[in-house]
């Protein structure tokens, strides 16, 4: 998870940009740099590999001034070398950003008509360049700022600087956390608080859409509609955990909050974004002669890989068992030699997956781990392993964690469908562009979180609350009903919509809340069918769907969720959101502890 720092500072910059970017490396890494203003101009160090490198080489050719930008990247399309490490820059703008521009490859196409050159391969320095031509075109630089920023597509977080100008640095978020630090005479921007930790106690959380101008003597903060707006300033506990809220109530709300980011984060991992290709790095696997994929993970990690078992049969027309890891070895299921065994795990410590994953491993698996924790006992054990990128989770709850496990699982159904010749390279291009689009629409999904905490009030309410949902929403289902009983403690089941009338329809009453999960995808007369018997029967309704669904249903519910139009094949990640939303206002409503529920822990390292 990329990392940004951005001073206005009264010393030298360089030394304190590179000691922020030491506190932001528990986000993973593998290239960094640093930029500063020297008598006017734009000077840049970059280096590949950990921080040291920098240090190294920022060391053996010093650069001065009171004013830069600073950025730890890990690379995605492109291998982590200095031409693609941030910050990019022209003569007249250097940029760091975290998130996806979505769109660059229309803008670098334009500004290469233009006869301008770009040098990397990522999607940043389309946003160098786009600023740079408008400031050609006479503009001033916080409206060139303005004017590329509005061309953008995606979800990101940018610290921008000028050159000759030591008092104006910019900042941007769509998506990904950005946060203003306040000091005497200075001035800093933040991926989060831990960056700026040593350097300030005052820090200004930035809303989503939120356009910042920097000076040494303080902030003005505009919205998404260019309306100036005041921001809270929050005081910080220096000496308080490594990893803070970021001006949250609780890490829970945070970390559904950075969805967007690490959705984009761990995407940059698989997907190259000029060539919509979709690799799996360092994975030496042949996914062509794999006869069987089995899926093994506990909790919510489980119901990824059931909605992974629906991805991958689809693709690829593989047989997919999906099991407990608790339960999995202890079936004495046949195994035949040479299947694909996946094992998932946010932590990678999880006892039972890890007993599962050697008990398969002794039955001549090949042995595939997703894990956020790349140093863990699972992953080293493992003949391969794809990473999610959700930095550190500290909520109980596992949310951001879960929505990019599903990214994960949607590039490896993909990867195995290519492989095995069932998908043809337009399928994996459209497929993967579907993926690209979804960081931006998580965006759009937080917006809906006053809505939900209104709903939460009906169902803070009840004792029993039903989650319904046909396909990749069945499990989403089951992952809103764990959702609401890991945090607020009311008994929850979530059913595949079908299953609705063998028995569950004998709950339903006036009482009970009935959560439809019902993108427009192919079974969505189905789920609409199983909705209007719950109505029929006094159950109140809480409709989530697509504009397309709320006009053909939405009137018949007592509440609907109207969610961002997408393909059906990424729909599970979104739909999780609200979900975990609606658990969370739940939750704080009844005051249960939030971030540590009772009797659970984080990762389960016992049987």
């Amino acid at each position: 998870m990329c990392g940004i720092i951005g001073i206005i500072g009264k010393g030298e910059a360089a030394p304190l940009l590179i000691e922020g970017l030491k506190r932001l490396e528990y986000r993973g890494y593998d290239s960094a740099g640093v930029a500063t203003l020297t008598n006017g101009s734009i000077e840049r160090r970059r280096a590949e590999g950990r921080l040291v490198n920098l240090e190294d080489k920022v060391a053996s050719e010093p650069i001065v001034g009171t004013i830069g930008i600073g950025h730890t990247r890990w690379a995605t399309h492109g291998v982590p070398n200095e031409i693609n490490a941030h910050p990019h820059a022209t003569g007249k703008v250097a940029v760091v950003h975290n998130g996806i521009i979505e769109n660059f490859r229309e803008l670098r196409a334009e500004l290469e008509a233009d006869g301008r050159v770009l040098a990397s391969e990522t999607d940043t320095e389309v946003v160098a360049h786009l600023i740079t031509r408008y400031l050609d075109e006479g503009r001033d630089p916080a409206a060139a700022a303005s004017a590329a920023l509005g061309r953008l597509e995606g979800a990101f977080a940018l610290a921008i600087i000028f050159a000759g100008e030591h008092n104006l640095m910019i900042g941007a978020r769509h998506g990904s956390p950005l946060a203003v630090g306040f000091g005497d005479g200075e001035m800093f921007l933040g991926s989060d608080a831990l960056a700026l930790a040593p350097l300030t106690r005052r820090i200004m959380y930035l809303e989503d859409g939120d356009r910042a101008a920097v000076r040494r003597d303080g902030v003005t903060v505009s919205d998404g509609r260019g309306r100036t707006v005041e921001r809270d300033v929050r005081r910080t506990e220096l000496s308080g955990a490594l990893i803070g809220k970021g001006g949250y109530r609780h890490f829970m709300l945070k970390e559904i909050y950075e969805q967007p980011q690490v959705i984009g984060d761990t995407l940059r991992s698989f997907i190259n974004p000029a060539t919509r290709g979709v690799t799996l790095p360092e994975v030496d696997l042949d996914f062509a002669a794999v006869t069987r994929v089995t899926l093994v993970a506990c909790g919510t990690s489980y119901y990824a890989c059931m909605t992974a078992k629906y991805w991958i049969e689809g693709t690829t027309g593989l047989p997919v068992e999906v099991d407990v890891a608790s339960e999995f070895r202890y079936r004495k299921v046949d195994l035949p030699e040479g299947g694909l065994a996946v094992f998932v795990s946010q932590s990678g410590e999880t006892a039972d997956t890890l007993a599962a994953l050697r008990f398969a491993k002794r039955r001549k698996q090949h042995i595939l781990s997703i894990v956020n924790v790349p140093e863990s006992t699972i992953a080293r054990e493992s003949d391969a392993v794809l990473r999610t990128y959700a930095g550190p989770e500290i909520g109980v709850a596992s949310t951001k964690a879960f929505t990019t496990q599903l990214t994960v699982l949607a590039c490896l159904a993909i990867v195995l469908g290519r492989e095995r010749g069932r998908l043809e390279e337009g399928d994996v291009a459209s497929m993967a562009e579907a993926l690209m689009e979804v960081p931006s629409r998580a965006a759009e999904v937080l917006r809906h979180d006053g809505h939900l905490r209104e709903l939460a009030h009906e169902v803070a309410e009840a004792r029993d609350v039903l989650y319904l949902g046909r396909g990749t929403s069945f499990p989403i289902a089951m992952e809103g009903a764990l959702k609401l009983k890991e945090i607020s403690y009311i008994h929850a089941e979530g059913y595949a919509a079908g299953e609705m009338k063998h028995g569950p329809i004998a709950l339903i009453d006036e009482d009970v809340p009935v959560i439809v999960i019902a993108p427009s995808d192919e079974l969505f007369e189905k789920t609409a069918s199983n909705m209007q018997e719950v109505i029929a029967r006094g159950g109140r309704v809480i409709f989530m769907s697509d504009r397309e669904g709320e006009k053909r249903l939405g009137g018949l519910a007592a509440a609907t969720v109207v969610m961002p139009a997408v393909e059906p094949f990424v729909a599970p990640i979104l739909y999780a959101i609200p979900a975990q939303l609606l658990a969370y206002h739940v939750a704080v409503i009844k005051g249960t502890d939030v971030d540590q529920p009772r009797n659970l822990a984080k990762s389960v390292t016992v049987e």
